[in-house]
């Protein structure tokens, strides 16, 4: 495959003949990293003399790295290329006009439109119009008459309309989109070592040649070879499909693949390969991301595909290649059928209620709009052939079909005001205005719909360090020489011997990349870079008036014989020297209370080691450990081992054995102070309902002190403060299985998991959201900023990574990132989440109640008059402000410190509560009373002429102006009335705080205006006077009077009222669907509606959903194939969950189901993909 797939790349490279200038060429380093294990070690002996000669053919040095000379940056881009995927280019304005044009009532429309501008035209010879029924004849005004057309024109006009306004939100939101995207790229940054320095740069700018430093955590974001590691190992499942981890080292495997997570340990490499040349960029390549091909046929060729494969799936005929996702039915192996036996997680609990409302009302305007032209006709039929008693007359039928497209016009525009497509547009809207903002209160969020979701949040689990602390962490107090300083002593009251031993192994023994750097500005404090333990370890050496970094110079990272790195089993860090006598010191920190179970001796006052007995580490726990934990302080063990020269070397990767018999040097109590605004945040928090726990790797009276101070525990409740062990024994059987009944006796008064594992993390969150003893089911969020986070961050519903301390895997695997690493911003998200629900039930409430009085008055308008009150460009123009203008206007509304004074609203609490549908059919009254008071008595209040009954192609009349004129401006007050959904009573509240909602309702006022005074035939209106004017806008400003009428009705007394626009429970789903479903680890409800309801105008809906791939795709043809992927690629392309699918050898073969095995697959292709989880 490694030919083939660096065939495909494109690559300017080879027109320039920089490569003359290193040692060798893009090609081979290509070749080189195709290569893996013990393959690759021999390929680099052979051909370079080691990592030592490639670095050097390289022109770069493992110590000092590349020079940063900008002219060497620039040679090696111009000869081995960027670190850059190049994106898909995005669809241009004219292919979104395109796609909005698809609207299957758009498509009727005009259809409509164009027969009734042709048949406007068409002047049958000799007619004589007053044979044809009474509504043909009596235009007095032949010029009248001939302006027939002007309603087919004005028809096609609004169309165009609503498409560009259509196409300009879908364009303005895919750029918001990308921008937010490339938000989220300029944030990455990797550690690079140039002219000696350790310095980070974007990824983008990482070149051939670089020394990169890797940690634990990291994305790997090139290929590279590995020129020192310590404890290194690598999750390569992205790539290859092994779950296990592998460890890399310099004298077995040192091929380090970009895509690829640091699950343990450190290490530097050497850059080989970027960008499109690098194994994952091969990859995107072969997918056609990163090709210029014309997108016409690849768009072409994806249509294609999709008809294909339908037949396909029936007819699989032994093809050369099979091509499914993993997680689709067909390709599941043992691990996958049982993953989708475990309970799925519900995903965007609004759009789900919001596509069933959508369809549901939907349905009911289809049938009203039928019936309305049903009726149309059959009246119009019996009124003029057995009422008048007209014959057929063949002269007449261009007549009579006009009068049928008027029908039929006027039932498509009850369809349109029926159908709200505002609705995919206000969510749009809505969260695309809520992300951004959110971006100022330090949410960046990855996934649109986490951030509606957070608003439905009943449950936070909470990380400790640096969300509720300030993750700057000092040493205050110390237990060394036998004693207890209850601050940092002075440096002559410690023991030469201990001080030595102490600045020694706090040197070696803290990753290198944790160092102290001088204040930013002058008098303040200094900088923490690093792990923030082992910062405060590096004060402490300082505050020792010693100099840690003259020890690092004087053994640099290269001479560690061997480093235990810290991780979540280890709970501690150990680092190995060789002496000069062929003896080893190890030098180890961790957690006190396991550390010391380890330690045989300890440093006594004259610096001399004594015997450390069982009860003598009961004393210290009671009179140091416990004293330090209990004010909060994080309490660290330092130790040291000999291994002398006569035992031999140890066999070092016998852990157990080499970590005991330790002498401890001293014991640390690291402060880490709590956010001063978190205790408040945490207030607001639970009087919203939201319950708040914490879940830390520290000693439990740590975090019980931590959990009081910022008032997650108050003084004399009965909740919980457990510790892993304990929990996990409370929650097993006798077998050591997990049982969900254990769990729910304990979660409900759970506040704190102390000394807790990544795994007891994932299991309480799983636990929780699992459970079924509370009424409704709870929405979790949790954060997390270590990789092995990353499980329980995808279990929850909504996770929140670190920006500051995070890794890169667990950003991978969050929905919204904390870019100041801040409880109080996740309060804020809470508060944007409300508000959406908020602004999208804002919404429905006004539109809803247009959509009740519109539909109404066109049908029985229709029925009785035979005609609409409303034309349908007038309707066009309603449904315009209806959907577009009020979308905006409704969905950017600020939210306020009041959205946290209520309960969440759970997953099952409908969209229109009672108080809304209250609000709805009581404006709705109001608005029909006034309509049908002016549409049969208007002529006389107003002494006009009326406007009823009027033949085809009538002028407009006064009459009908003032219904419509009187109806927009009931719904313009009716838009204020709308802000409110309580059963508030000022609807003005914070008004002016929303500009682009009174700047959108002035707008429409002023081209109301317009229309009514110089609209004319087109608007089917005439120029009012003031005195008409005033009636029309204090009928509409009664709107606001009838609204504090209605709102002191209580609802509680108005039984009849039903809630609307629940989500689909669980047990409603039929088995077969969702046996249908089986592979997908996320039940999509909006998804699910939308293929039962087989409507093709909530398109928009789809665009802003999360998608999941759950089809098997066959062919056999491995390009076609590739290019019918692309389509879904342009937008996935920077940060991949996993869209995986392999592609097997014809398959007369039998499947195995054992795990697969990269060298057992018997010449059949394996190619895994990663692409990453995205906004559509």
């Amino acid at each position: 495959m490694a030919n083939n797939s660096y065939s495909g790349v494109k690559n300017s490279m080879a027109e320039t003949n920089h490569e003359g200038d290193f040692g060798c060429s893009l090609k081979e380093l290509c070749n080189l990293m195709e290569l893996r294990g013990t393959e690759g070690l021999h390929k680099i002996e052979e051909s370079y003399g080691g990592v030592q000669g490639l670095c050097t053919r390289l022109k770069s040095s493992p110590v000092e790295g590349l020079s940063g000379h900008p002219s060497d940056i620039e040679k090696r881009k111009a000869a081995f290329g960027q670190n850059f995927i190049p994106p898909k280019k995005p669809k241009t304005f004219l292919q979104l006009v395109w796609e909005a044009l698809q609207d299957v009532t758009l498509i009727i429309l005009e259809v409509a439109a164009i027969v009734s501008l042709g048949l406007s035209f068409y002047k049958p010879p000799g007619a004589d119009r007053e044979h044809c029924g009474k509504g043909a004849g009596g235009v007095e005004d032949e010029n009248e008459s001939e302006a027939g057309w002007i309603e087919g024109a004005a028809i096609l006009l609004s169309v165009i309309c609503v498409v560009l306004v259509t196409a300009f939100n879908d364009w303005s939101k895919e750029k918001q989109f990308r921008g937010l995207q490339s938000r989220i790229e300029q944030e990455q940054k990797f550690s690079v070592v140039r002219g000696g320095q350790v310095i980070q740069i974007p990824v983008t700018e990482i070149v051939v040649g670089d020394i990169a430093q890797i940690k634990y955590g990291d994305l790997l974001p090139a290929d590279g070879i590995l020129i020192q590691g310590n404890d290194l190992k690598i999750d390569e499942s992205s790539l290859t499909g092994e779950s296990d981890h592998v460890k890399k080292t310099l004298d077995k495997d040192l091929m380090l693949l970009s895509g690829t997570h640091v699950m343990e340990g450190s290490g530097k490499m050497v850059v080989s390969a970027v960008g499109v040349n690098s194994q994952t960029g091969i990859i995107f390549t072969l997918l056609g991301a990163g090709e210029d091909d014309d997108d016409d046929d690849e768009e072409k060729e994806e249509k294609k595909k999709e008809k294909e494969k339908k037949k396909e799936k029936k007819t699989q005929d032994g093809a050369a290649m099979e091509m499914q996702p993993l997680k689709s039915e067909e390709g599941g192996d043992a691990e996958e059928k049982r993953k989708a036996n475990l309970p799925k997680k519900e995903k965007s609990v609004l759009q789900g209620k919001l596509t069933k409302l959508a369809v549901q009302i939907g349905k009911a305007g289809l049938v009203m709009s039928a019936i309305t032209v049903i009726i149309l006709v059959v009246l119009f039929v019996v009124d003029t052939f057995w009422i008048q008693g007209l014959p057929w007359v063949k002269s007449c039928t261009p007549i009579y079909i006009q009068f049928f497209v008027k029908f039929f016009i006027i039932g498509v525009t009850v369809l349109v005001v029926a159908v709200p497509e505002g609705l995919p547009l206000a969510v749009t809207i809505s969260l695309a205005y809520s992300v951004k903002k959110m971006m100022k209160d330090n949410n960046l969020v990855r996934h649109l719909d986490a951030c509606e979701t957070m608003g439905n949040a009943t449950a936070i689990c909470s990380d400790k360090t640096g969300t509720l602390t300030m993750n700057r962490m000092t040493v205050v107090q110390v237990y060394v020489a036998d004693k207890h300083y209850k601050k940092v002593p002075e440096p002559e009251l410690i023991p030469a011997t201990i001080m030595d031993l102490l600045i020694l192994g706090i040197g070696v023994n803290c990753a290198y990349t944790t160092k102290i750097m001088p204040p930013e500005k002058e008098g303040g404090l200094p900088r923490q870079v690093g792990n923030k333990t082992e910062c405060a370890l590096l004060g402490f050496a300082l505050d020792l008036k010693r100099d840690y970094q003259a020890i690092r110079n004087e053994i640099p990272e290269e001479k560690l014989y061997k480093v235990y790195t810290f991780n979540s089993v280890r709970k501690s860090m150990s680092t190995v020297l060789k002496n000069a006598d062929g003896s080893f010191r190890m030098f180890s920190k961790g957690a006190s209370e396991i550390l010391l179970k380890k330690c045989c001796k300890i440093l006594t006052a004259n610096g001399e080691p004594k015997l450390f007995r069982p009860r003598d580490r009961e004393d210290m726990v009671k009179k140091v450990i416990e004293p330090m934990a209990s004010e909060g302080l994080r309490t660290i063990c330092l130790a040291y081992r000999d291994f002398p020269p006569s035992e031999g070397e140890p066999d070092w990767e016998n852990e157990n054995e080499i970590l005991t018999s330790l002498t401890c040097v001293c014991v640390v109590g690291i402060e880490d102070p709590v956010r001063p605004e978190v205790p408040d945040a945490i207030r607001k928090c639970q009087r919203a309902g939201i319950t708040v726990r914490m879940v830390t790797g520290d000693n439990i009276n740590t975090a019980r002190a931590i959990a009081t101070k910022c008032g997650i525990l108050q003084p004399g409740d009965d909740f919980l403060c457990l510790e892993g062990k304990e929990f996990n024994r409370r929650i097993r059987n006798e077998k050591g299985e997990i049982e969900q009944e254990r769990i729910d006796k304990i979660w409900p008064k759970l506040r704190v998991l102390a000394r807790s594992s990544p795994t007891d993390k994932h299991t309480l969150v799983k636990g929780i959201i699992d459970s079924t003893v509370a009424e409704q089911r709870q929405v979790v969020a949790v954060t997390g900023d270590g990789t092995n986070d990353g499980p329980a961050l995808k279990k929850a519903d909504v996770g929140f990574a670190m920006g500051i301390a995070g890794t890169d895997v667990a950003k991978e695997a969050s929905d919204i990132i904390l870019t100041d690493d801040n409880f109080s911003s996740i309060v804020k998200a809470v508060m944007w989440g409300r508000n959406v629900y908020d602004s999208i039930s804002k919404f429905l409430q006004f539109q809803l109640t247009v959509n009740v009085v519109a539909v109404i008055v066109a049908f029985t308008g229709a029925c009785i008059t035979q005609d609409s009150p409303l034309k349908a460009v007038q309707m066009l123009w309603v449904n315009l402000i209806m959907d577009t203008f009020a979308s905006l206007a409704l969905a950017t509304e600020p939210p306020t410190e009041s959205l946290l004074l209520r309960k969440p609203y759970g997953r099952n609490k409908p969209l229109i509560s009672r108080t809304m549908m209250k609000n709805i059919l009581g404006h709705a009254v109001y608005q029909l009373t006034i309509i049908f008071t002016l549409l049969f008595a208007g002529e006389q209040i107003f002494d006009i002429d009326s406007g009823r009954n009027t033949p085809l192609n009538a002028p407009p009349s006064e009459h009908y102006t003032i219904v419509f004129n009187t109806f927009v401006m009931m719904q313009l007050f009716n838009e204020i009335n709308a802000r409110k959904i309580h059963g508030e009573r000022n609807v003005f509240d914070g008004i002016f705080n929303n500009i682009i909602f009174c700047s959108i309702v002035l707008g429409t006022f002023i081209i109301q205006i317009v229309i009514v005074q110089f609209g004319g035939k087109p608007f089917s209106c005439v120029g009012l006077s003031i005195d008409q004017w005033l009636w029309c806008i204090f009928l509409g400003m009664g709107c606001l009077l009838w609204g504090q009428l209605i709102s002191s009705i209580p609802t509680s007394r108005l039984k009849f009222l039903k809630t609307a626009g629940h989500g689909t429970q669980k047990e409603e789903i039929p088995d077969e669907e969702l046996e249908d479903m089986d592979g997908l680890d996320e039940i999509d409800h909006a998804e699910r509606e939308l293929r039962r309801g087989q409507i093709l105008w909530f398109r928009g809906l789809n665009r802003i959903q999360t998608q999941v791939m759950s089809s098997t795709w066959q062919d056999k043809n491995l390009h076609s194939f590739c290019l019918f992927v692309a389509g879904f690629l342009p937008e996935f392309k920077s940060s991949l969950t996993q869209f995986i699918y392999v592609v097997v050898a014809p398959k007369k073969k039998k499947k195995k189901k054992k795990k697969k095995s990269r060298t057992g697959l018997h010449g059949d292709i394996l190619i895994l993909l990663t692409f990453n989880s995205q906004w559509v």
